[in-house]
């Protein structure tokens, strides 16, 4: 991580300084244990779920799903269930004409790196209630107490809906005319500046990156600048098909489409195996659930201990992109995960792990995938590794990839849309998965200028 930030165009020396410092005060030291020894949590052998002693915060449970289109029409798994609505709140400011965002260095246990950029507030309601009995969550007030006519983005959108039932996070940007101090930890940083760092791997965390693509994007051909400077404006989407259009056609298909779920206990999930450490795929594939101890810097409570999901293996997300007289397009797929409130959400043309796909039936080979991971480098516009979610997922990462191409695949399970048709839609709740999600944002680091390169004499660049 050091040496990128040091190499990348993209970091400046100001932001540079700033993280490394962080880095040596804020961290998360995690060390693994079996299950029925975390501390706190009903996690016995023969428990049918793991939860908290309190009755908060979240359990995992055992999910038997069935798909009615589905190429694996029926499977088991554990799932997170946590039926609290959660605070993703970025705090933005105007400073000399450039719009700046508040963002926090913030430690994980389950961060690659130790510590990753977040939003403002990232908290569940036991959180910000006190359930942990530590300390309060900084800044809360300006998003749970913000004037209406301070808020820029409001929304409930979903977490990852492969791994989490049916689990949302009010996600808001809310702006302030207050010259609100950063207290340790956290940065006013312009927002073209943050975008830019989605260039760099793991390092801006993916409930930042999810409260980004919220961001009203006036048009999807404007610069990172003017994408700020048009915040509050509402863009007139173009393209093969409308939003109108888009919006019928999901509908369709959450009508149509049987998703049926049923909790079952751990112990009576199909293929799945509680050791001694650990619950396990009986073919090594797919995801653990562990148990971690962990002791951190910088958060509301120094010591815990909580069972975790940790992925087999880094997922692959993509979107296929063209363009239609000349405006950038991206290709979205209707995407069925088990965790989804209403059946279906858009997500990328490509969302996988490979390597899962090794015991399955050909047909549940997701298409493009070969599309995407074969595509020659000078069709590639970004390629980067970035983290999940790290308050429950352990190390858990996804390879973003941007991939040009020249053809015009006919399926009924995918569209072509604009940039600026998926942030109109983000607007509203259960719309935009959350892999699309972080593409978005990627989206619009693609128009985030690099760092000039000072030239001697000049000193470091402003930040």
């Amino acid at each position: 991580m050091k040496e990128l930030l040091a190499d990348s165009p993209y970091v400046p020396e100001g932001f540079r300084r700033w993280f490394e410092a962080a880095r040596k005060t804020g961290y998360a030291q995690v060390e693994r244990v079996p299950l029925d020894s975390v501390q706190g949590w009903d996690c016995g052998p023969d428990a049918p779920a793991l939860t908290h002693r309190s009755g908060r915060f979240f359990s995992v449970e055992g999910l038997r799903t069935s798909h009615s289109r589905g190429a694996v029409p029926c499977w088991d798994q554990p799932i997170i269930n946590q039926p609290e609505t959660g605070i993703l709140g970025i705090l933005v400011r105007w400073t000399d004409g450039v719009l700046h965002c508040l963002v926090q260095a913030k430690a994980e246990p389950g961060n690659i790196n130790g510590i990753q950029l977040s939003p403002t507030v990232q908290a569940t309601r036991s959180n910000f209630t006190g359930v942990h009995r530590g300390k309060s969550v900084p800044y809360l007030a300006y998003f749970q107490n913000a004037p209406a006519d301070r808020v820029i983005v409001d929304v409930r959108q979903s977490e990852q809906a492969s791994w989490f039932l049916r689990k949302r996070n009010r996600n808001m940007i809310v702006e302030t005319h207050e010259d609100i101090a950063a207290t340790e930890g956290f940065r006013w940083l312009p927002v073209a500046e943050v975008l830019g760092l989605l260039r760099i791997d793991d390092l801006v965390g993916m409930d930042l990156r999810s409260v980004l693509a919220c961001l009203p994007v006036a048009d999807a051909q404007h610069s990172t600048r003017n994408i700020t400077r048009t915040i509050t404006r509402t863009g007139v989407p173009r393209g093969p098909v409308t939003t109108a259009q888009i919006r019928s056609w999901l509908t369709a298909a959450r009508s149509e489409i049987e998703v049926r779920t049923e909790q079952v206990p751990l112990a009576e999930l199909e293929g799945w195996r509680r050791g001694p450490t650990a619950i396990t795929h009986e073919s090594g594939r797919f995801f653990d659930v562990i148990g971690v101890r962990v002791r951190a810097s910088g958060r509301e409570v120094r010591e815990w201990a909580q069972p975790m999901i940790a992925a087999h293996g880094t997922g692959v997300v993509a979107f296929l992109t063209t363009r239609f007289d000349g405006e950038l397009h991206v290709l979205v797929h209707q995407r069925v995960e088990p965790g989804f409130v209403d059946v279906v959400e858009l997500g990328p043309t490509v969302q996988c792990t490979e390597r899962n796909y090794d015991q399955l039936p050909p047909a549940a080979r997701p298409l493009f995938l070969d599309d995407v991971l074969k595509a020659p480098a000078d069709r590639i516009l970004l390629d980067v590794t970035l983290s999940d979610e790290g308050g429950r997922l352990f190390r858990t990462r996804s390879r973003h990839l941007l991939v040009e191409t020249d053809q015009r695949p006919d399926h009924p399970d995918f569209r072509w849309m604009t940039p600026a048709q998926l942030s109109a839609l983000l607007r509203h709740s259960h719309y935009v998965n959350m892999q699309a999600r972080s593409l978005l944002a990627c989206l619009h680091a693609l128009r985030a200028p690099a760092v000039p390169v000072p030239t001697p004499g000049q000193g470091a660049t402003r930040t």
